[in-house]
């Protein structure tokens, strides 16, 4: 049986006050009001000022395109009858954590007496993405050569280059915020997915966790359903951004599973020399240099990135996705979110400038 690669994506995304530009609690209403249109895919998140979306189960990136470009407008149009906005970013250019509610939850309350200030500042919107297998055994065996591959994606991705009103020096800052959690970043391998389950078991009976959603990795075989969740992305900025680094992942997801069915696969590199390259994607976006480990030298992003095309490019067709795949060629041309967030700082000299084009950029595309 050939596994069916379905689709759910996650996004989440800012909510602005148009006239200070600053985040803003919304105290639910946005997400009161969408549960109405669109059920559970939308959810309140644990910072007031956060509206995160999900797609339901996609058959191709076709639906999903259709699904989010839905998600955002639908939202958009509550927030604007709540006199609010929504922006795609990482982070928030200015605005401080301190002066930001917490959802009264009894989930978040926990977290935030666990972690502290390190979950309080944690004001941050990523991009979830799952690509489906028919199996969980199948699931781990992928993830385990597909983590190689994680910051090359995100090195695309990257838009939070701000944090509190200064320019970082960061394409993705949000990865930095992030590290503060425990059980984040790359994963090791897990020889099977009794070896993960068992880990899981083991933080559960010392109370480390009370389930495996509190593994916040950057990729993880998703504890109820049959996925593998991509968590490492910034949100994007663009509907079309989005879709490509789904498109990636969903294709890699394929061709690995194509390698295995040819009794082959990827070479399973270690955290430690993944998280190299994370550092260097999170620091310089697409215009650094990452490792190749199989030639164990420096290679420039962008040409790395071509040959990760070059190495899907026999699935892409096959999963109809070549369309949101030759995005990434415009990527590299127009630069990220990250690139063109600073560009636009440059020009204006002013934040507020800033969110206006996140906002402006996030309904781009957007539809009923």
């Amino acid at each position: 049986m050939m596994n069916e690669f379905t689709l759910g994506v996650e996004e989440e995304y800012m909510v602005v006050d148009p006239v200070t530009r600053e985040l803003t609690s919304h105290d639910q209403k946005i997400v009161e009001a969408a549960q109405k249109i669109h059920k559970d895919q939308v959810k309140a998140e644990m910072h007031q000022a956060v509206v995160e979306v999900g797609t339901g189960i996609c058959r191709n990136t076709d639906q999903a395109r259709a699904e989010i470009s839905q998600l955002r407008y639908t939202v958009s149009q509550l927030a604007g009858e709540q006199g609010l906005r929504i922006g795609a970013a990482g982070t928030h250019p200015f605005s401080h954590w301190e002066k930001q509610l917490i959802t009264e939850h009894p989930r978040y309350s926990e977290i935030v007496n666990e972690l502290q200030e390190a979950a309080r500042s944690n004001l941050i919107f990523g991009l979830h993405v799952h690509v489906g297998f028919q199996s969980r055994e199948l699931a781990i065996h992928i993830a385990n050569q597909v983590r190689y591959f994680l910051p090359h994606v995100f090195a695309l991705s990257t838009n939070s280059p701000f944090w509190e009103s200064r320019n970082t020096g960061y394409k993705s800052f949000r990865t930095k915020v992030f590290d503060k959690f425990p059980r984040t970043g790359i994963p090791d391998i897990f020889n099977s997915i009794e070896d993960y389950d068992n880990y899981v078991k083991l933080l559960i009976k010392t109370n480390s966790i009370d389930n495996a959603k509190k593994i916040w990795w950057d990729i993880r075989v998703h504890p109820f359903f049959e996925t593998i969740e991509f968590r490492i992305c910034d949100c994007p900025m663009l509907i079309d951004e989005t879709m490509a680094f789904v498109a990636l992942f969903q294709a890699l997801c394929a061709k690995l599973y194509k390698l295995r069915l040819q009794n082959m696969k990827f070479i399973s590199y270690s955290r430690a020399l993944i998280n190299e390259n994370k550092w260097r994607a999170a620091r310089y976006g697409i215009d650094g240099n990452l490792i190749d480990f199989g030639k164990e030298m420096e290679v420039n992003c962008r040409n790395l990135i071509l040959e990760l095309l070059d190495f899907i490019d026999d699935v892409v067709d096959d999963l109809g996705c070549r369309n949101e795949i030759n995005y990434v060629l415009k990527i590299l041309e127009n630069g990220t979110g990250a690139d063109r967030q600073l560009a636009v700082y440059e020009q204006s000299g002013n934040f507020e400038a800033v969110v206006d084009y996140i906002t402006t950029q996030t309904l781009i595309g957007a539809k009923p």
